[in-house]
């Protein structure tokens, strides 16, 4: 069953006409729903745009620090909308409550989108971000070496996939915070075949999204972190999960392939969660509760 608030929020985005464009295409999803959902300001002491490497050059990001001055451990943030949509302003109120309630700073990274850069640019670009944070981290007034990776949806997959690559480097993260990852484009589980439509996320959205990043290309670990051969040496994840999700079996499962690897894992099943609802944070105590739960782990990771 459905949180009641969520519930009431769906009704809501009915009532009032919201729907996806037919067919899906990306420039008419993005006029949708790159709009940020508006919640209650969250001051940050410092907030500024700046640069990080991506993989094919400098590409945007926006630090939020709350103690300026002060050098602090970071969350380089990820963010969801199927590699498709989404963007800094859209999860700018998720990385303010992050900085605030966690304390320590928040970058996060505009990797550039699909399908006009498909895999493997969006999660190449994540990767070359965290790399390169040594050589910017003084500027940033960030410890690199103390750092998680954050994500929500596919943001989640990216963190989840870079995790994987950077296991054992020198910037290798001490956690890796997953809300509602995608892992895997298996859409024969029961939470897909239960969710396939009326919710935030459907079977048809999901399609589109894996269609626009992956197109004719074959399944590689770095697109599908469910499917690697070794997980040994993965950062300790803290994995949210929506029972009213698509993505709600693949978070599961990859969060039983992490431990049967030797690797910690903290997993939250949030029974009445809707796919994104963290993003609600303020609004509906079920996202409060999320986001509790991240900040917690990112201060316990980080110290």
């Amino acid at each position: 069953m459905i949180d009641p608030v969520l519930q009431q929020m769906i009704e809501a985005m009915a009532a009032s006409g919201f729907a996806l464009p037919d067919p899906l295409e990306a420039t008419a999803m993005r006029a949708l729903m790159d709009n940020p959902f508006p919640t209650a300001p969250i001051e940050v002491a410092e907030v500024r745009d700046v640069e990080v490497d991506g993989a094919a050059g400098p590409i945007a990001a926006r630090l939020y620090h709350p103690r300026p001055g002060e050098t602090l451990p970071v969350a380089v943030l990820f963010h969801g909308g199927g590699w498709v949509v989404g963007t800094l302003d859209t999860h700018d109120g998720l990385a303010r409550v992050l900085a605030r309630d966690a304390g320590c700073a928040v970058l996060s990274v505009a990797y550039r989108l699909a399908p006009e850069h498909r895999f493997p640019a969006p999660v190449d670009d994540c990767i070359a971000a965290v790399k390169g944070l040594p050589a910017r981290a003084a500027g940033f007034g960030i410890d690199a070496g103390r750092l998680a990776l954050v994500g929500d949806s596919a943001g989640g997959n990216l963190a989840a996939a870079a995790a994987l690559a950077l296991r054992g480097g020198a910037v290798a993260p001490r956690a890796q915070v997953l809300f509602y990852p995608v892992i895997d484009n298996d859409f024969t589980t029961p939470s897909y075949r239960a969710n396939a439509a009326g919710g935030l996320l459907t079977n048809e959205m999901m399609a589109f999204f894996w269609d626009a990043y992956l197109g004719a290309a074959d399944p590689h670990e770095l697109a599908m972190p469910i499917r690697a051969a070794d997980l040994t040496g993965v950062a300790p994840a803290t994995i949210v999960l929506a029972g009213n999700d698509p993505l709600h079996d693949e978070g599961a499962a990859y969060a039983a392939k992490l431990r049967a690897a030797g690797v910690p894992v903290d997993l939250h099943d949030f029974a009445g969660g809707i796919h994104g609802f963290a993003s609600f944070f303020g609004i509906a105590p079920i996202a409060d509760e999320a986001v509790a739960v991240a900040a917690a782990a990112l201060r316990k990771a980080l110290g």
